[in-house]
Formats: C-alpha cells, structure tokens, sequence
C-alpha cells in the first residue's frame, strides 16, 4: 500500500472480476437507460461517471452470495473505465512529493571516496515517487477480466538543503515490472480476494562502487473488506553470477540484499472519514532484519491531499538497502491510496 498496496504491488482487477461474476451488463444497463432518459445537453462523460458510482456502490449476488465492492475494488474500477485514454495516467504505486524528510542516521560512510561531500549532506532533504502502469491487453488472457500490465516507478532523494555542495540527487531508484492480475471467485469473512503475480528490476543507475540492482518474481495475496484491504507479497531473488573483482562491471552487486530486505512484505491499508492510513512490513525471518513503514494522507484542497509518513529499518532506499535508520517526511500526496 504504500504507496501501493501496491504494492507493488497490490493492484489486481478484483473489482472488474466481481462485476463478470456477478452481473456483467449492470453497466452497459445503466448506460442505456441513463441515455434514454438524459437530456441533449448532458455529456456521456456525466452519465459514464453515473453509471460508474451506480455500479461501485450496489450489492452484487453471487450463487446467493452477497459480494460487496470494497475500497479498492472501487477505485480499480474507475481506473478501469480510462484505462485505454490517451490523455490519462494511470496511478501504480502512491505518487507523492516529501519537500522535508528528515533522518536521523544519514549514510555518509558509502560516499568516503568522493572527498567531503557526504561530510556536507543534510539530515533534511526531499523525498518523491512517480508511479504509473499501462495495460498491455484490451481483453480477457486466461479468465474473465484478467490482464497483463507494465509499470513503472521512480523514487528519489534530493539533497536540496546542501548549502555547500550543488544539491546534488543523493539517490534515485527504478523499478520498472511486467505483472499479471486476476479475480478469484472466493470471498472470505464476506470480503473479496484476488492475485497478482510479476517480475521486476529495482536498481539505482550508478557506476561501479555505487551501483545497485536486483531482480525478482512476486506473487502477492490480496485481500479487501469494506475499507480495509491487506496484501501479503513473498518473492524470489533471480540470481546473477559473482563480480569477477569489486570493479567489474559485471556481477551482483548487492549480493547480500535479501539479508537485509528479505523475502516479502506485507501491506495493510484502511480508509476512514477520507483519511487513508497505510502500513508496509518486510523482513528476513533468518537475520531478522527488515523495516517498517507507515503512512497518513488527509484531504487538503482540491485533488491534493497532505502526506505524512515514517520509516524505521533496513533499505530506504537501494544505496541505503544494509544502513538502518529512521527517516520522518511531511508534504503532498498527487494520487490517493485508494
């Protein structure tokens, strides 16, 4: 949830599986009869959005079972009527900007060998993450609803308060994936489950010394409930060969990255009065270590909302992925949670 839950990370199309398997012509109804009735100044778009809350917020049967659209579900939905819009972007993960983050152990000691500019970075600077995903297919692959998508995310931290030095970008992370998302028909404590499965590459672009990178594959467990959604997320490193010698461009860089990041995460978010709380755990059961993260976004004006969010661990960012520390960051959320 993060930003994601996310997830990665934790978007899945439970909400349009819901719809195949409970009464897939509720929409193209509503759309009918809402034209029938319309008047010839009213826009398609204002009865598509009609339509669309029509449909978020009824109560679907299902083999006489009650099926209630939670949280998530609803804002996959409506992602899901402007999906193919050229002129829309599509949120992936969480996409915010922190123009004060501070930490209480900043990692100086990777930069010794860049003269004394690590010696001239802040405990403040600025903090960001862009997130988008595109839809690869138009139609069903496997099962009713399912699809495939790439998305893409950019995190960085700016050290714009380094009077002395050129407000360098201390750090900034990569994470394109490919990742498949599909409905279940099961829906457990009366809520609703889903699946996703992907790959993706995380690294930071740098040169030797200070590049890292890794690959994984995830499958991730979702599960919603009115305004309650959790994800459990465990993935796979895909291995690289050994550095032939510590400069070599060649090589696994961070050999040693799941000892600190370990070998999943857990999401949790929930929603209440328009106030979205999220909560991110990742750790190695064997070194036990990991990190923890939460996260508060509270409406401000318009589309903006306030973003409030702490970390405490292991690999807040990939240069940072062996440094513990505790970062606490206050700014702008562009894109709700949910």
């Amino acid at each position: 949830m993060h930003k994601s839950i996310c997830c990665s990370v934790f978007i899945f199309n439970l909400a349009i599986g819901n719809l195949a398997m409970a009464n897939t012509s509720l929409y193209d109804t509503c759309l009918l009869e809402a034209i029938k009735i319309a008047s010839d100044d009213t826009s398609i778009s204002v009865i598509k959005q009609l339509c669309q809350l029509k449909v978020a917020n009824n109560t679907f049967k299902n083999s006489n079972k009650e099926i209630h659209l939670g949280v998530l579900s609803q804002r996959l939905l409506a992602e899901k009527q402007n999906a193919f819009n050229a002129f829309v972007i599509t949120p992936h993960k969480m996409n915010y900007v922190l123009p004060a983050l501070y930490s209480t152990n900043r990692n100086k000691q990777i930069y010794n060998d860049i003269g004394e500019i690590a010696d001239n970075f802040e405990s403040i600077e600025a903090k960001y993450q862009f997130s988008f995903k595109i839809p690869l297919n138009t139609g069903d692959i496997f099962i009713d609803f399912d699809a495939i998508y790439f998305g893409m995310t950019l995190k960085s931290w700016w050290q714009i308060y380094a009077s002395n030095i050129s407000k360098p970008f201390r750090e900034t992370n990569y994470q394109p994936e490919f990742f498949y998302l599909a409905p279940t028909p099961w829906h457990p404590f009366d809520g609703n489950l889903g699946f996703v499965v992907g790959v993706e590459h995380q690294s930071n672009g740098q040169v030797q010394g200070y590049s890292r990178s890794w690959n994984r594959f995830y499958s991730a467990l979702i599960f919603e409930k009115g305004n309650f959604v959790a994800a459990i997320r465990p993935w796979q490193r895909l291995s690289e060969n050994e550095k032939p010698d510590p400069e070599s461009p060649l090589g696994d860089d961070n050999p040693d990255i799941e000892d600190f990041l370990g070998h999943f995460d857990l999401t949790l978010g929930y929603t209440w009065n328009g106030i979205d709380f999220s909560g991110l755990i990742r750790q190695n059961t064997s070194t036990h270590k990991g990190a923890f993260e939460l996260g508060v976004s509270f409406p401000m004006h318009g589309r903006l909302r306030g973003y409030i969010q702490y970390f405490n661990g292991y690999g807040e960012s990939l240069i940072d992925y062996n440094h513990n520390q505790q970062t606490f960051g206050i700014g702008i959320a562009l894109t709700d949670y949910f």
